[in-house]
């Protein structure tokens, strides 16, 4: 609805026509709609494959600290963090777990989980402190992710990495959560570069980031796969939305619509046909008429271009932590956002967490996975970010958190075990408290507890009881069937008297 004056003129885009409707979404929700809340909760036992990939996780920022050791420049964040006002309690990460200093122990938690897989980040401004892999008189900065000169720029870090630890590194994710970076960081401005363009600055950082994780994944895949031996692959997230009502077309839509914009801006590229969905194209290029410009708000790949990004990663990697039930809403055409004409709530049987918008939904995780088999062609998949905040109040014993554990990977194990997906990996998020974003330290994620208020700084860790659980599943390869839950088979002794009885003032009428 636009206001001219005194006169109102409604503006709508059309309905998608009946052939846009999602057929491979409404497989999943018409699957799993029929079954009641009893049925969702009932819990699976069983076992993953030998050779399944368990494992924790870190990332740089968080948990190193040395922000300045040994010649490192600041990033982004440092920046960001150290401005005061920021983060709660004027958090940074100048210290964080320590782990620059405490290599050693960080191993040792490692070793005594005995977990197969670390995931862990290298931070790109202390490898090369200008971001260039030569940086005399080179400027640091370029605009960031809105410069296309970046993808060079990207490539010669990988390149890099992949020659000086691509023998002992034989997993590599090129961008964590691809979506965050192009929409918190260029969109909603809330997390570096703090930039608040809505419009079109997360579609432009989208598009070299898409060009910058293909030109990564061919030049290991044409100089360093066939020596190396080791996969490639880009972690997106998403959080698995369910539609209002599965009988109605424009809630399923809207569904749809969401997990496109959120997954399938960088999934579709790559794993499909190289471009971006038609939902997207279509709305985009549509609002972006309907609102005066002469071009889409979202850039297009050239042919060329589809042909470089489509198929560059080996599996599949998802960060996923919540649910969401989605309806479809008319929205307002002057608000120029990639985020509009939907709107989220919480789904049935939230759990509350540290993180009100991360509300443990287990039952969302199984339908997540068994939309990526749908959507993209059965690939595997390995979960590479997945767990729950709790309060920093709870040192070790954090019971939520193996409720969490034992929901959760169970989900994971039913659509492996009952729905054929190729589940192939679990990463717990994370091996220790450490500095949650924009969180600061007043929520943790750990496996381990760090107590960050220690009065000689020495960041010491501790094992949770959460801990001990997850090396259990581990160690069990998923949840075997307990004994005490085992059906028991056999025969009564000759003579054993069968009866059935009757209580005369129950059954007598006089």
């Amino acid at each position: 609805m636009q206001i001219y004056g005194n006169k109102i003129e409604i503006t709508r885009l059309p309905s998608l026509p009946p052939s846009e409707v999602p057929s491979k979404a409404k497989v999943v929700w018409e699957k799993f709609s029929p079954q009641t809340k009893f049925e969702r909760q009932l819990y699976h036992y069983g076992t993953f494959p030998e050779g399944f990939h368990w494992g924790v996780s870190s990332a740089a920022y968080q948990v190193e600290g040395g922000w300045n050791a040994d010649g490192k420049e600041p990033s982004v964040w440092d920046t960001f963090t150290q401005k005061p006002g920021n983060i709660p309690n004027n958090d940074n990460g100048d210290v964080a777990c320590d782990s620059y200093n405490k290599i050693d122990e960080d191993l040792h938690m490692l070793r005594a989980l005995k977990v197969k897989t670390y995931r862990f980040s290298l931070s790109w401004s202390r490898i090369f402190p200008n971001g260039y892999k030569s940086s005399h008189n080179q400027k640091g900065d370029i605009n960031g992710w809105e410069n296309p000169e970046i993808i060079n720029i990207f490539s010669e870090y990988c390149d890099f990495c992949y020659a000086t630890f691509g023998d002992r590194v034989k997993f590599w994710i090129t961008f964590n959560e691809p979506q965050t970076i192009a929409w918190s960081g260029y969109g909603l401005g809330q997390i570096p570069p703090n930039v608040k363009q809505p419009g079109d600055a997360p579609y432009k950082v989208a598009h070299n980031l898409l060009k910058a994780h293909a030109q990564a994944y061919h030049t290991y895949d044409e100089k360093y796969r066939a020596s190396q031996g080791g996969l490639i692959s880009i972690s997106l997230n998403a959080e698995w939305t369910e539609p209002l009502d599965v009988n109605v077309p424009r809630e399923v839509v809207a569904a749809d619509r969401d997990l496109q914009f959120q997954l399938g801006w960088f999934a579709h590229p790559i794993f499909k046909n190289g471009d971006y969905p038609d939902v997207m194209k279509w709305q985009v290029g549509n609002k972006s008429k309907l609102q005066g410009l002469t071009d889409s708000r979202l850039p297009s790949f050239t042919d060329q271009d589809k042909a470089f990004i489509q198929g560059t990663a080996d599996v599949f990697c998802i960060n996923t932590y919540t649910t969401k039930v989605v309806r479809h809403v008319t929205s307002r055409l002057n608000i120029e956002s990639y985020q509009t004409d939907l709107e989220k709530d919480n789904a049935d049987g939230s759990e509350n967490t540290a993180v009100n918008e991360q509300k443990a939904v287990a039952w969302g995780l199984r339908r997540l996975l068994n939309w990526l088999k749908e959507e993209y062609g059965d690939p595997e998949i390995y979960i590479t970010e997945n767990c729950v905040a709790t309060d920093t109040a709870i040192t070790v014993d954090d019971t939520d958190r193996i409720f969490f554990l034992k929901t959760y990977v169970d989900e994971a194990l039913k659509a492996h075990n009952l729905d054929g997906v190729r589940v192939k990996g679990y990463i717990a998020t994370s091996l220790m408290d450490s500095f949650e974003w924009l969180k600061g330290y007043t929520v943790g994620y750990g496996l381990h507890y760090v107590n960050f208020k220690d009065s000689n700084s020495s960041r010491p860790r501790t094992l949770k009881r959460s801990a001990h659980l997850y090396f259990d599943i581990m160690r069990n390869n998923g949840f075997p069937l307990p004994a005490e839950e085992e059906m028991l088979y056999g025969h009564f002794q000759e003579g054993f008297i069968w009866s059935t009885a009757t209580a005369a003032y129950q059954v007598q009428s006089i």
